[in-house]
């Protein structure tokens, strides 16, 4: 919950100057509040930036107040959406199931999810991580089409901690929820405390495809030197 609308077009101003030597195969998505998906769908049109929303609802329309339909959002040209984010989970209670009505939602209106899953500081100090990993990717992905997927780990005790995940174990984590995919070649990221200091030794890793970046992706220079990574 990050920037009006008017906010959203400095910050877009002062990030794409900052692209210019940004390799081509790279993926940048913008997934903002649903407030500046409007002003930010005309001004990246027919750009290298895509754009994403932060949640979707299951049902495509009726009596759920403050929740947003599929065809709302493809109507303002998004392309993506994050489902399942550890904030939705805590926060707002969803759940595995609901998570996984959401996904499907998302793919009957044409648009790629990104399901989050990750632990807690309790659940891996008690050794659950890989239980609990395995167990959001079992209850998501039922009936879910892996080829328009993305994943991305977030471990919830390193979200805006400062606290980042060794980048040894965020791609054991990684590679451990490609051995549960049928399809190998999901796009698999690491979200927690990304930041320009550490996503060079991230992106080194053979199992981490792409950064969920929270925090530091509010400031132009800040998120572009992660997009720019070596």
């Amino acid at each position: 919950m990050h920037k009006t609308q008017a906010e959203s077009l400095t910050f877009l101003q002062g990030f794409v100057s900052q692209l210019s030597e940004t390799p081509d195969d790279r993926e940048i998505i913008l997934c903002v509040p649903f407030t500046a998906l409007s002003t930010l769908s005309k001004h990246l049109h027919g750009g290298r930036i895509q754009l994403g929303a932060q949640n979707i609802h299951w049902a495509d329309s009726g009596a759920y107040t403050g929740e947003i339909s599929g065809e709302m959002l493809t109507e303002l040209g998004v392309r993506y959406v994050i489902v399942g984010h550890s904030e939705r989970r805590q926060l707002f209670c969803d759940t595995d199931e609901t998570v996984n009505q959401r996904l499907k939602a998302a793919q009957r209106h044409g648009l790629t999810p990104i399901l989050c899953v990750g632990e807690t500081k309790q659940q891996r100090d008690a050794g659950e991580t890989e239980a609990i990993i395995q167990h959001q990717i079992e209850k998501g992905l039922v009936d879910i089409d892996q080829t328009r997927l993305i994943i991305a780990y977030e471990p919830i005790w390193a979200i805006g901690t400062g606290d980042t995940c060794e980048t040894s174990e965020a791609n054991r984590v990684t590679g451990l929820i490609r051995q549960q995919l049928t399809y190998k070649d999901v796009p698999i990221q690491y979200g927690g405390s990304v930041k320009p200091s550490n996503v060079d030794e991230i992106m080194a890793q053979p199992d981490i495809d792409g950064a969920l970046v929270g925090g530091a992706s509010l400031e132009p220079s800040s998120f572009s030197r992660i997009v720019n990574y070596q």
